[in-house]
């Protein structure tokens, strides 16, 4: 099924100015937020407690936020957890919090004032500040080892200006995620810092794709224009490019509507990065490529120094 003529000439390239200036100002901005905002690290990553509560009557979230304010828990994030009885409550670190079953109990005193239908779904989970800082530390050197990783893979399987371009991308994707989740200021927890790597992965699998095509548009066209070449790879392999997109985006958008409260960091990451690294592939990796001058030569392989030893096969 092809939704783009393989043989079509888009001219992507013509507008690469505005696209990449775009790109660094999205980049900018991003950075900014998350250098003024930062990002609204959840519980896996800042420390404090957990409490799930039951409830025999559905309870309105409002009800729960302001029975825990009315016992003295200011600021805890109250939600629902797929449904009107269930209810996760995360309490940030206090000096006082360092009993996850006293605070537990605590808690349930607080809501009890409001309603006798309440008890403690399980027992309550405590998370300490250094190994939240830890994981914040951890998730770091993951993503740099990743980015790491496919700039070698890259440049082994491509050539170096590829492994460049591949890696200015991959930064472009990352940091416009994670600009978005500070904009929003939706929690960041661990399956966020999951979904994020995911979507290195799967953006780096785009690039693969439109550079392969053109190492093999340079290889096969006798007078190759890179211009033209660059234009042509994305052209043929925008249905691929755009199918795949689409099959994942629907998959991830059936799991934040339907997977529940757990995944719905995970998948909406993957969707914001779906549609970021997608764009990325065509409006921001190949006018990167074409900046660094690739060519045909780069692609060739290197004749050998001894003319006898050149033309044999």
């Amino acid at each position: 099924m092809e939704l783009f003529n393989p043989n079509s000439n888009i001219d992507f390239l013509a507008k690469r100015k505005i696209s990449l200036v775009i790109s660094i100002l999205l980049i900018l901005v991003s950075l900014g937020l998350l250098a003024t905002r930062g990002l609204n690290y959840a519980l896996d990553f800042t420390g404090g407690v957990l409490v799930e509560v039951h409830y025999d009557e559905p309870a309105e979230i409002d009800q729960v936020r302001s029975a825990l304010e009315t016992g003295g828990f200011h600021g805890a994030q109250v939600q629902s957890l797929g449904g009107t009885r269930d209810v996760s409550i995360r309490l940030q670190p206090r000096e006082d919090q360092k009993d996850a079953e006293r605070v537990g109990r605590d808690v349930l005193a607080a809501l009890q004032t409001q309603r006798q239908d309440v008890s403690l779904a399980r027992h309550p989970d405590l998370v300490g500040p250094q190994v939240g800082a830890e994981l914040r530390s951890d998730g770091f050197v993951a993503a740099v080892f990743v980015m790491i990783g496919i700039m070698i893979y890259i440049g082994i399987r491509f050539e170096k200006r590829f492994a460049v371009a591949a890696i200015a991308s991959e930064f472009h994707d990352a940091i416009l995620t994670l600009g978005f989740f500070s904009a929003t200021q939706i929690d960041f927890d661990l399956t966020v810092l999951a979904s994020l790597l995911a979507v290195l992965g799967y953006s780096i699998n785009d690039k693969v794709v439109v550079f392969d095509r053109v190492r093999e548009l340079f290889r096969i066209t006798r007078k190759a224009e890179p211009y033209a070449i660059l234009n042509k790879a994305v052209n043929q392999t925008l249905s691929r490019t755009i199918m795949t997109s689409l099959t994942t985006a629907l998959a991830m958008g059936a799991l934040y509507f339907w997977g529940g409260p757990a995944v719905h960091g995970f998948a909406l990451t993957m969707l914001v990065g779906i549609v970021i690294g997608t764009l990325s592939s065509i409006f921001f990796a190949n006018p990167i490529l074409y900046w660094l001058g690739v060519s045909k030569t780069d692609l060739m392989p290197v004749t050998k120094e001894d003319p006898e030893l050149a033309r044999r096969p």
